[in-house]
């Protein structure tokens, strides 16, 4: 398997994130996110039971956990380790560009870390 990570990337029009398995094995899913100014909708937090490695490649977002009262602003380079359950949300992503993230989701059952 051979691509392009920023290859097919969505016009500015688009309503929602776009998501691609890039691979996926047991206990690993690696995924391809392309956001256009979405943001999670308002209340609404991610709390997933797999942890989830993140990296920004291009564009710009914000990433608030429930336990932290500021938004973490990303840039391409900025990546986060999200333990398994610890509750996150996108407050947003750049409105002018496509903002392409590599998120690699595994197994990990150790417990969730509340500090960075």
């Amino acid at each position: 398997m051979a691509g392009n990570l920023f290859s097919g990337l969505p016009a500015h029009t688009e309503t929602a994130e776009q998501f691609e398995t890039l691979l996926a094995k047991p206990g690993l899913r690696i995924e391809r996110i392309v956001s256009t100014g979405q943001a999670s909708p308002p209340g609404f937090w991610y709390e997933q039971s797999d942890a989830e490695w993140v990296l920004l490649l291009k564009g710009s977002a914000g990433i608030r956990y429930a336990d932290e009262a500021a938004v973490r602003a990303l840039q391409p380079g900025d990546w986060l380790h999200i333990a398994p359950r610890r509750r996150h949300r996108v407050e947003w992503t750049a409105k002018d560009e496509a903002t392409v993230w590599l998120a690699l989701h595994f197994a990990d059952d150790s417990p969730p870390n509340q500090a960075p």
